[in-house]
């Protein structure tokens, strides 16, 4: 294994984030000697990003830490194209005003991880529209288009994986190679960005960044890319059973965001510690030794810290001392999810299938009834088998609240008002 000199390469290699290096020893050297600037793009396809991007932002979080200058890219052009990489089918295509809907919603999310400002080492923001959405098609072609083989590009997994599927592959998508490249290039000539990272589906994408450079007269580029995660049982990181963990607040609450962290496998936990918190590693090792009974307090410091990054000290602490209530006093915690219904319909009474459906436990009633049938549904913590039960008046607590729960760890509050 190489041993790295600089801070940044040493931690990435230590935590688990490395993949790929294009040139170990020039990046490494180079870290040691100046201060770097490096770059990950994210494509705005919906108003948050998910905890699949957590360790894309974590490399940038580290990056910064390290005494470098993170650049995060806002895929205002490119998010009009779409990222075909191992996607079976064409990404639908989006407004101008939703892409920058988007972008200013996902901005919100990575105050929290980075220091953005004017300083040498300050964070940066760009939209990769600036310059992609001005260009001259004729002037591309000519500058810039010729510097690529459509035979190589054909020989990338990503494309690869389409075409051997037999799943449509549209110009417009087989352009996005060329237009990332093309970002690479004009961050280095902007902003003198010497380094791309990304998840490891994207090395392609980049080694074309840093060889598009090199022709186009660029200091030497290099490229990080990290391995792609999936849970020890398979699942792909940030995708739960009822969707998507989304970053933002307004889209995924932080007591769902801490449940997501809890409910880790426990083979994934020391990993997971490594990759997603900044706790130091000498007690990392420590909290990996801890086994049996003990695995489940560990699980709570991990969704603690990765919670406490995002939302807040304050917020992961709520989180925790919320599960505890519910879980360990089972009691009824006023900061659990909830949705609001209106006190008279309430009063007339909501049938339990549609009350489950409407609160988001289940996506059909036929799937509820199933729930119910299966023994997972409880009405304030008394398990219900009927599923024609009314739910009314009889059911509300002196708060005006009825708590609805699937299985031990699902519980929404329906609040009449």
């Amino acid at each position: 294994m190489t041993k790295f000199k600089s801070d940044f390469l040493h931690t990435m290699q230590e935590r688990g984030f490395i993949h790929q290096i294009s040139d170990e020893s020039g990046l490494d050297d180079l870290l040691c000697k100046e201060t770097v600037t490096a770059y990950i793009g994210f494509d705005p396809t919906a108003p948050s990003l998910h905890a699949g991007s957590l360790i894309q932002i974590m490399m940038l979080h580290w990056f910064q830490a390290s005494g470098h200058r993170p650049i995060s890219l806002m895929g205002g052009g490119t998010g009009m194209v779409g990222d075909p990489s191992f996607k079976d089918e064409a990404r639908q295509l989006m407004t101008v005003e939703t892409i920058e809907n988007n972008i200013a919603s996902i901005k919100e999310v990575f105050s929290n991880y980075l220091t953005y400002g004017d300083g040498a080492k300050d964070a940066l923001m760009i939209n990769n529209a600036e310059w992609l959405r001005s260009l001259n098609y004729l002037e591309f072609l000519r500058d810039v288009g010729r510097h690529f083989s459509v035979n190589r590009m054909l020989s990338f997994d990503s494309v690869k994986t389409r075409l051997e599927r037999e799943h449509s592959l549209s110009f417009l998508e087989f352009n996005y190679m060329i237009l990332q490249a093309y970002d690479f290039v004009e961050l280095a000539q902007r902003y003198d960005c010497r380094l791309q990272m990304g998840g490891s589906d994207q090395w392609g994408n980049i080694v074309n960044g840093i060889d598009l450079g090199h022709r186009m007269g660029t200091k030497q580029l290099y490229a990080v890319t990290s391995p792609l995660l999936t849970t020890s049982s398979g699942a792909k990181m940030g995708k739960s059973a009822t969707g998507a963990v989304w970053l933002n607040a307004d889209m995924l609450s932080a007591y769902d965001f801490w449940q997501y962290w809890r409910n880790t496998e426990d083979a994934d936990v020391p990993r997971f510690l490594k990759l997603y918190t900044t706790l130091p590693m000498s007690e990392i090792g420590r909290l990996a030794t801890l086994g049996g009974s003990e695995i489940n307090e560990v699980k709570k410091i991990l969704a603690t810290e990765v919670t406490a990054i995002l939302h807040g000290r304050a917020a992961a602490e709520e989180a925790a001392e919320t599960a505890r209530k519910t879980f360990e006093e089972g009691a009824l915690a006023d900061n659990l999810p909830s949705i609001e219904v209106p006190s008279a319909e309430l009063e007339a009474g909501i049938g339990l299938l549609s009350l489950i459906v409407r609160a988001g436990l289940a996506t059909t009633n036929g799937e509820a009834r199933r729930h119910i049938q299966g023994g997972a549904v409880r009405i304030n913590d008394q398990p219900v088998s009927d599923e024609r039960m009314i739910v009314g008046p009889a059911e509300l607590t002196g708060d005006h609240v009825v708590k609805l729960s699937l299985g031990k760890k699902k519980h929404i509050l329906i609040r009449a008002v």
